[in-house]
């Protein structure tokens, strides 16, 4: 008995109990991904049950038509500025405005999904396959990242300031903010240390090491990546601070499409207050950036800030649903550019066989 098990266990391929585990890894994470996007929509259902539908019914009647221009023209700028973080994030002027602009609504589209941050940085890159290559896309997107999260950081400072200022007496949201600052300058330097010593090089060894992977191949790609990262960081200094100056324009962007959408909706808030409501919003996002979907985060985290602020918690809720409509155009937008150019690329390799 004790030699046939023996021989049972040894024709099961090498590879089998790494696949095995992978798949059980893989099940583990959509049952979580499944039960928080669960809860979320459970707190959103409860949030608009607390305040009613009736108000939130009203803030869109009030919105009318001029729904339509915020869901275009603020965005835009945001758009605009994270294109322009992008590209910064690329040793040279290797690939043009407009494509990068695709690039990107399809890549924030994707993230949208609970595909969430690895499909959407996957697509990307596989969108600039033939401009650029693979690996100095990837190395990009990781330096696009930092700034990004960098000036978040400087973002929320500048609103935790403004609080601190402008409020007779902070509320306790003002000091979970400034725990939140800390955690995320702590979580920068981290990042930009590991970067520095080897991330990508460290994190396929810890792979391999558990059978996740053992091609050559990928191994020398960490490599190049983790070296072309040292070199922007020591070699390009103001390309990095052009990357972190778009960033940070455009959560300002973002502050400024807060502002707009509580004065059409008739909340007599001042860009200050604006400005505060939309850092505290960043903060929020980043304590919650293992989450696969924000829905019912954000709004959970609206609401709370605008009962902080002194300010009705049917607008912060009314602001946050507004939002969600200009995500939801927007990310058809960018599933729409995904697909054209899956299809002229499939067109293109077709016609290139046929010659």
């Amino acid at each position: 008995m004790r030699s046939t098990a023996t021989s049972r266990y040894a024709e099961v391929p090498p590879g089998e109990s790494a696949t095995e585990a992978r798949d059980a890894a893989g099940l583990a994470a959509r049952w979580w991904r499944a039960a928080l996007s669960v809860c979320g929509a459970a707190l959103c259902a409860y949030l608009v049950f607390r305040i009613g539908l009736t108000p939130i019914l009203e803030s869109f009647r009030t919105l009318s038509w001029r729904l339509l221009i915020l869901i275009v023209f603020p965005c835009v700028a945001v758009k605009t500025f994270d294109t322009l973080a992008w590209r910064a994030a690329f040793p040279h002027e290797r690939v043009s405005f407009l494509p990068l602009a695709t690039t990107i609504l399809a890549g924030q589209a994707i993230g949208s999904t609970p595909a969430g941050l690895i499909g959407r940085d996957a697509a990307m890159a596989w969108m600039l396959r033939d401009r650029v290559t693979f690996r100095e896309t990837l190395s990009s997107l990781i330096i696009l990242h930092t700034t990004s999260t960098a000036s978040q950081g400087l973002f929320l400072l500048l609103g935790i300031l403004l609080a601190q200022w402008t409020l007779a007496t902070p509320p306790v949201l003002v000091r979970i903010m400034e725990w939140l600052l800390v955690l995320e300058v702590i979580g920068v330097v981290g990042f930009i240390a590991v970067q520095m010593r080897g991330i990508m090089a460290g994190g396929y060894r810890v792979l391999a090491s558990l059978g996740f992977s053992s091609s050559t191949a990928m191994g020398e790609a960490a490599t190049h990546v983790d070296e072309a990262l040292v070199t922007f960081y020591r070699r390009q200094p103001r390309r990095l601070a052009s990357s972190f100056v778009f960033g940070f324009l455009g959560w300002t962007a973002g502050a400024g499409e807060t502002w707009l959408i509580l004065h059409l909706l008739g909340a007599s808030v001042s860009v200050v207050t604006a400005l505060i409501v939309e850092a505290f919003a960043t903060g929020i996002s980043f304590a919650t950036f293992f989450l696969p979907t924000d829905v019912g985060v954000e709004e959970g985290g609206s609401v709370a800030t605008f009962l902080a602020l002194g300010l009705s918690g049917a607008t912060g809720l009314s602001l946050v649903l507004v939002r969600r409509v200009r995500e939801v155009a927007w990310m058809a937008l960018g599933l729409l550019l995904l697909f054209a150019g899956n299809r002229r690329q499939s067109q293109s390799a077709l016609r290139a066989q046929r010659a």
